[in-house]
């Protein structure tokens, strides 16, 4: 990752920050996406800065804003002087009830887990290619099993794996698009998933009896990046086997 830029949106917190910070400590420099959570890429920008001068910046934009878009991946080649991958991490992610959801929620969610992706790709699209970059979408594997009471966010991650595939064959042979398919890695911080027995019987549909890290997100994202040369169009499950034991 020596010498490589890397733009990670929604990378200040969570399991984002948790793929900047590893992107970093491999030596890539790192723009840091945010929207609201502008403190926190701060603190973020500045702890990696301390360990390494001017190898993390910040850039706060609301990614439904399409013709925003230009200035974002600009900005990051004005910072460093290039950009060579694209982590699509930002999400939304809330229960849908088909009898409850709405129009507005449809525009979110589909927003920022399938529009963004798309017409962030292109914008990057010139500079991915003069630099033989690559592309790495956090998908979900409930793109494949959708998630009871979140009709649009698993209806979104499903477009978003397509979108993955899709990319992979428009963008080769210069630009690698893969993705990866987080299962029980951070909770959701919502009230409504803080009840431990529910926890409990999810984590039990994993093969490994036990949730994820972070950081095992952040360590497929770097492989996807440094080390899967003749990888692309797919998608790795990183869930401890659940997505096969439900």
């Amino acid at each position: 990752m020596q010498g490589k830029t890397v733009l990670v949106t929604g990378g200040a917190k969570r399991v984002g920050a948790a793929i900047v910070r590893r992107l970093h400590g491999a030596g890539a420099n790192v723009a840091i996406h945010c929207r609201a959570s502008l403190q926190e890429a701060h603190v973020l920008r500045d702890e990696l800065n301390d360990k390494r001068a001017d190898s993390a910046s910040v850039i706060q934009a609301d990614l439904l804003e399409v013709a925003s878009l230009s200035r974002v991946v600009e900005e990051v080649i004005k910072q460093f002087g290039h950009l060579d991958a694209l982590v699509n991490n930002a999400s939304s992610f809330y229960p849908t009830p088909l009898d409850k959801m709405n129009e507005q929620q449809w525009d979110d969610l589909l927003g920022t887990n399938l529009k963004a992706p798309l017409f962030l790709a292109q914008a990057a699209m010139p500079e991915l290619r003069r630099r033989h970059g690559c592309i790495v979408n956090i998908v979900d594997i409930h793109a494949d099993f959708p998630m009871h009471g979140h009709l649009l966010y698993s209806v979104a991650k499903s477009g978003l794996a397509g979108l993955t595939r899709a990319l992979a064959q428009e963008l080769a042979p210069q630009i690698r698009v893969n993705g990866i398919a987080p299962g029980v890695n951070l909770w959701p911080e919502s009230a409504a998933w803080q009840d431990e027995e529910q926890r409990r019987k999810i984590i039990a549909h994993t093969l490994l009896k036990r949730e994820g890290q972070p950081d095992d997100i952040a360590k497929a994202v770097q492989f996807l990046i440094a080390d899967a040369p003749y990888i692309t169009g797919q998608i790795i499950a990183v869930d401890g086997g659940r997505s096969i034991n439900l």
